[in-house]
């Protein structure tokens, strides 16, 4: 498993990074806790969870499953130093995570101490802020997005409180770097910023989503990210499961996401089936897995730290594994080229 420099922290991380979001749903605690062996077995470091987790479906009854299934396995393993954890801090707006309330000082210490203690442990790696106060443009906002009525000066003081309260975290010992998620090249550059003013936490990644279906990190944050050291984790690589083609001709498995969340938060429209299609008729000409194709295809970025997947059952896992072997030829990186400019936004 290649592993890859955490923005400017030191760390190394595997280029592929286990997703945690269905444990404590779609999955037992001990199916998660097999996954964690078998994905440390394979040469992976690297785990992400969240306060709100698990999200298939998220309910207040199972707020926070994830992370205690992650703990009751570094109880019983011993192996804090093996893996290095990211989690997140909710943004506002769902009231049966500490209460909706916002990302600010008292908010972090709170989310902090609660993560702690369902995981068992005394730190946290990365710790990464899930979704900005101000609002974003993912999840399916970018179609009609207008910062426009924001007060930059309030943002701004937001920002600063924001990174203030985690430098106290990180002087605590209680997570050693910083992150963000759903976050933009503007957001992304202000937290540098005002980091480097104040000599607070820099900035190592950002996580959003990215994949062969949905690239809108490939302009302005591609920039940043080369010029500043501060790398992609991609989220939803396999465009929750649409990329493995199993939702083709309008099957929805039993037990898939599909089968929990009907859209896929969006995902699923009707122009969606054509361009997933035009993938997999690239994997089937060059005798690809379309899972690990589209895998290994964003392990090709150079802005991509690592790439979070996740599984439900271990052969999904084994498969997924695998793109970590696979190397696309190029051929198949100009197919994929021609279908990206034929279906270019199709969510």
């Amino acid at each position: 498993m290649k592993m890859n420099p955490l923005g400017r922290t030191g760390l190394m991380v595997s280029e592929l990074c286990l997703g945690s979001m269905t444990w404590g749903s779609q999955n037992t605690e001990a199916e998660g806790h097999a996954q964690i062996d078998r994905a440390l077995e394979r040469g992976i470091n690297f785990i992400d969870t969240a306060e709100m987790y698990p999200v298939t479906p998220k309910t207040a009854e199972t707020q926070g499953r994830t992370e205690e299934i992650i703990g009751t396995w570094l109880a019983a393993t011993g192996r804090r130093d093996d893996v290095i954890i990211a989690s997140k801090i909710n943004g506002p707006g769902m009231s049966y995570v500490r209460g909706g309330g916002p990302i600010n000082a008292d908010g972090v210490r709170q989310a902090v101490e609660g993560s702690l203690k369902r995981m068992q442990t005394d730190h946290i790696d990365l710790y990464q802020l899930h979704w900005p106060n101000r609002g974003s443009y993912m999840f399916r906002q970018n179609w009609d997005y207008d910062p426009s009525g924001q007060d930059t000066a309030a943002v701004l003081d937001d920002m600063a409180e924001t990174l203030e309260a985690l430098a106290a975290e990180v002087a605590r010992g209680t997570i050693r770097h910083v992150g963000l998620s759903n976050e933009s090249a503007w957001g992304t550059a202000q937290f540098l910023r005002l980091a480097e003013a104040h000599g607070w936490p820099r900035v190592a990644s950002v996580q959003n989503e990215y994949s062969l279906l949905c690239r809108l990190y490939d302009t302005d944050m591609a920039e940043l990210s080369a010029h500043e050291d501060v790398g992609l984790l991609a989220f939803s690589p396999l465009a929750t499961g649409l990329l493995s083609g199993k939702y083709q001709g309008g099957a929805v498995p039993g037990g898939s996401r599909m089968s929990i969340i009907s859209d896929l938060g969006g995902r699923a429209t009707p122009q969606v089936y054509a361009a997933v299609q035009a993938y997999l008729d690239i994997a089937a000409r060059h005798d690809l897995d379309p899972v690990q194709m589209a895998l290994a295809w964003t392990l090709t970025r150079p802005f991509v730290t690592s790439s979070i997947f996740g599984a439900t059952t271990m052969a999904q896992l084994d498969l997924a594994l695998g793109a970590a072997d696979i190397t696309l030829g190029d051929a198949v990186m100009d197919e994929i080229a021609a279908a990206h400019r034929a279906h270019p936004m199709p969510y």
